[in-house]
């Protein structure tokens, strides 16, 4: 069907592993008519894990988009855009990327297990992004189903304002309404109780509403001013509405369907994307307006590089019509590419469309400028937006990798690249000094599963081992140095002299450069010269090898011959006077630490807090969630390697974890001694 910017409903589906959400999205494609028969996870023919790996693993690793068109009870259609996401986190860049193209976040929840601590991850991730939150209970028709139970812990967790739309009936077998229906019996109990809380919470956020409400009652409401109260609370966060549904048979899928046409926002109506635009002063927000006649501003969220159609960017239309044959830019690019090409998605499958119109997914293939969060648009007046960066986590476990064999360098190269453009959380670094690549992810098996692509996509062979650990060097003190640098070798000679001193910063300050030399002792000439000896430092390390960060350097005074004063003087001499200085600053080595949660039977809580205690963790809490324990610690990165077969070990397989940065702090000092012997400078840095 053709659809127009008000009939358009984005919806990722999100939620802890194993919600269902897969056989959720497969349930919404069927109902809506764009499958014929729903996949299945078992079968491995579902339309969002197509790929062999997500088929042999049994969960999803990575987003997938599919449309479906909905005649609702109502009589309007929809066009529905659903995003699946992976629900492990360690395969969340995928996840949260996906956020900033919805206009709302339906968080999908186990029935049988209830709020997992991914649940609340994922509402506040949702929160931040401003978008509109839906829960879905699934599985109501499971034995061990308690939805009474689950929904009391929703509303514990996340407040009174989660309330339900509908509630199962006749044990899961069907669902009855609550918002549009007074009358009834469910089984969470008479329906007119949870309609009357709907009615209280709309009520009171609208002014308006209230008062047609303390005149006439609900009766002299009309349905128009509900729903724009209800669009009103559900916009601002006053109002998270739940849905129950069994995905697998079919149960309140519909219905759902039909709560999306008539109360989550179109793009039009969600709140504004936050889009900036970067000038000399600063940046300004931008407001981009759903008008297919304007200018065209897309943004793209997703990157794939298919073996058949080449590289693949997945983009929301936020503003105008990218048109088939038309021209756009990217970023700030000054030559246009044409739109030769323009898909709409189903999971791996592609369509061709004439257009996108606001609001709108679709992509365009074979484009090599495109890149994750680039800004597509078909005017100059657009240069210099961009969307709000989403805050990724920052990817702490690594691996350095090499090519297994000798000529496969370049292959391995150009196939990691591919793969950190598809996943925002997957970083590639390569170390000119210590000749090492390392990748990083979020976690062992997001590692593992990136070799796995690399060896299966790619036909690269490679092996790993345990990289450096990101330790960094800092200074805890003031002090002077000072330094002449004196050669004569039979002709020019050269001469440079610098006094300087250090101080430390506030951590995470970075670094700064001060001249406060007065009378030119030092020429401004040479100025640069010096700082460049002194950043030859920053970067080499003066105590274990590491980067210095968090400190200031002041350059005081010096001297010049006028003669002999070169250049490389002054940065021989700027280099040796700020390690003179750093001598005497107490010198510190920093490690990163992390935050870990932990999440494991209860019966193995001790053995995982013993263990943790003896990395020199810090434990910060504990949470207890239906025979699972969740523990939460602050560890350094150092301590933890090895610790995922450590915790396979311990828990018989049950137990998983994922970290995040936290900060560096200074590392213990019989640690810093041993880092400290096994550096071994290259001899220009003696």
């Amino acid at each position: 069907m053709s659809y127009s910017t008000p009939q358009i409903r984005n919806v990722a589906l999100a939620g802890h592993p194993g919600a269902g959400k897969t056989t959720l999205f497969e349930a919404l494609l069927h109902a809506g008519g764009t499958l014929q028969t729903a996949g299945t996870i078992e079968r491995g023919t579902t339309v969002s894990d197509h790929d062999p790996i997500e088929k042999a693993r049994g969960h999803s690793i990575d987003t997938a988009i599919a449309s479906t068109d909905h005649l609702a009870a109502s009589g309007e259609r929809i066009h529905l855009n659903l995003i699946d996401t992976p629900g492990y986190p360690e395969f969340r860049g995928p996840a949260l990327s996906a956020l900033s193209a919805v206009e709302t976040a339906l968080i999908v929840v186990d029935a049988d297990t209830g709020v997992a601590h991914g649940t609340r991850r994922l509402m506040e991730r949702a929160r931040q992004r401003n978008l509109c939150r839906a829960i879905v209970v699934n599985k109501i028709d499971h034995e061990g189903a308690d939805c009474a139970r689950v929904l009391a812990d929703l509303r514990e967790s996340f407040g009174p304002e989660v309330l339900p739309l509908n509630l199962p009936a006749d044990a899961g077998q069907k669902v009855v309404d609550c918002f549009g229906h007074a009358q009834g019996d469910s089984d969470l109990g008479p329906v007119a109780d949870w309609h009357q809380k709907i009615i209280d919470q709309v009520v009171e956020i609208n002014e308006t509403v209230m008062e047609h409400f303390l005149d006439a009652g609900e009766g002299g409401l009309s349905g128009a001013e509900l729903h724009d109260a209800f669009e009103q609370c559900l916009r601002e966060g006053h109002l998270v509405p739940v849905c129950f549904v069994s995905a697998r048979t079919g149960v309140g899928v519909p219905e759902l369907l039909d709560v999306a046409e008539r109360l989550f926002p179109h793009p039009g109506e969600g709140n504004p994307p936050p889009f900036q635009r970067t000038n000399g002063a600063g940046t300004e927000a931008v407001r981009a307006q759903p008008d297919p006649q304007a200018h065209v501003i897309a943004d793209v969220f997703k990157i794939v590089n298919d073996p058949f159609v080449g590289k693949l960017g997945i983009f929301r239309v936020y503003q105008g019509t990218v048109k088939k044959e038309g021209s756009l830019f990217v970023d700030d690019g000054k030559k246009a590419f044409k739109v030769a090409h323009l898909f709409k998605l189903k999971g791996k499958d592609h369509a061709e469309i004439d257009q996108a119109v606001p609001g709108d997914i679709a992509a365009v293939p074979k484009i090599e400028e495109l890149h994750f969060d680039a800004v597509l648009h078909d005017s100059h007046d657009e240069d210099h937006i961009h969307l709000a960066p989403v805050d990724f986590p920052r990817p702490m476990f690594g691996l350095a990798i090499e090519a297994a064999s000798k000529g496969q360098e370049q292959k391995l190269s150009t196939a990691l690249q591919k793969l950190a453009e598809e996943d925002p959380a997957f970083v590639v670094e390569h170390s000119a000094e210590l000749n090492e690549t390392v990748i990083r992810g979020l976690s062992d098996l997001h590692l593992r599963v990136m070799l796995e692509r690399l060896k299966d996509r790619h036909g690269v062979e490679v092996k790993t081992r345990p990289p450096r650990i990101a330790y960094r060097e800092t200074i805890s003190a003031k002090a002077d140095g000072h330094y002449r640098h004196k050669k004569q070798t039979g002709g020019a000679g050269q001469f440079g002299e610098v006094s300087l001193r250090v101080e430390p910063l506030a951590r995470g300050q970075g670094f700064e450069f001060v001249d406060e030399v007065k009378g030119g002792t030092i020429p401004g000439q040479f100025m640069p010269a010096v700082e460049k000896g002194v950043r030859q430092v920053l970067a080499s390390g003066a105590v274990a090898g590491y980067p210095l960060q968090d400190l200031r350097v002041v350059i005081l005074d010096g001297k010049h011959h006028p003669v002999d004063s070169k250049e490389v003087a002054f940065v021989a001499a700027g280099k040796k006077a700020f390690l003179d200085a750093i001598g005497k600053a107490r010198p510190q080595v920093l490690e990163p630490v992390v935050d870990l949660e932990v999440a494991a039977p209860e019966a193995q809580v001790g053995d995982i807090t013993g263990g943790l205690s003896s990395k020199r963790a810090r434990i910060n809490g504990t949470d207890t969630v239906r025979g699972e324990i969740v523990v939460r610690a602050q560890v350094p990165l150092s301590e933890l390697d090895g610790y995922a077969a450590e915790l396979k070990s311990v828990t018989a397989g049950r137990g998983r974890y994922n970290l995040d940065f936290s900060h560096y702090e200074p590392v213990p000092a019989n640690v810093q001694q041993k880092l400290a012997e096994a550096y071994k400078p290259k001899p220009e840095d003696d």
